[in-house]
């Protein structure tokens, strides 16, 4: 069985780790094992604490999506955190493999979002609609490979799907993501999209701190972009 996640960092108050895709960030109606799940599992055994341990979900990645995640292992920092992302003083970055190109190398997208409970997609707007969300994202096309093209996303906002349904509302749908239109299937269960980076203030110590993930290179399509994305984590 592959690992459910790696561990970046870890302190008295933060678990940071790279989620595999394929886990759900919290239990769902699958009853599959989610991240908290694993997460507690983790500290029990490594702390060696028979009884429950705390482990607060922060943020969500979704289930076929791979990437850096917070988790708190206290309430303090539960609450600090919470409201670090309620207040955007968060920078994040996502790696997206598209299955075409962007018209423009970089840009904006805003769009107006509405969630489809029942299906679970996001239809996109270009304008604001009953229930809808404004959605905002900046992205910048890295490199294009072969059919394959790595675009750098910075979501400005937290909606709910909100890089998939942008990029494929631009004709670029992410590699995998077949519920947004992809036509290429890649490793079952993910898509290739990926929490590459996380930038914020420490919610005790008081002082930035960043952390990157590698993608999951088994997968071929991030293979094919392994050495740029390398190049990215060096400057």
């Amino acid at each position: 069985m592959i690992s459910p996640f790696e561990v970046i960092y870890e302190d008295n108050h933060l678990l940071v780790i790279n989620k595999k895709s394929g886990i759900p960030s919290q239990s769902d109606l699958t009853g599959d094992l989610a991240v908290t799940d694993y997460a507690k599992s983790y500290l029990q055994k490594k702390y060696n604490k028979p009884g429950n341990v705390f482990c607060g979900l922060i943020h969500r990645l979704d289930r076929p999506v791979s990437g850096v995640m917070v988790l708190a292992k206290t309430s303090k920092a539960l609450a600090r955190m919470n409201e670090i992302f309620r207040s955007r003083k968060i920078n994040k970055v996502y790696l997206a493999i598209a299955d075409a190109s962007p018209q423009l190398p970089s840009g904006k997208l805003v769009h107006w979002l509405v969630k489809n409970v029942k299906t679970n997609v996001a239809r996109v707007y270009g304008r604001e609609v009953k229930h809808s969300s404004r959605a905002e994202l900046e992205y910048k096309l890295i490199a294009t490979l072969e059919d394959k093209s790595l675009i750098e996303v910075q979501p400005l906002t937290g909606r709910g799907h909100q890089i998939r349904a942008q990029l494929a509302a631009m004709g670029c749908p992410i590699r995998g993501d077949v519920k947004y239109g992809s036509k290429v299937r890649e490793t079952p269960g993910s898509i290739c999209l990926h929490a590459y980076r996380l930038e914020f203030e420490h919610p005790v110590q008081r002082k930035p701190i960043v952390f990157t993930a590698p993608p999951p290179y088994e997968n071929a399509a991030w293979k094919t972009f392994a050495s740029l994305i390398e190049k990215l984590s060096a400057s």
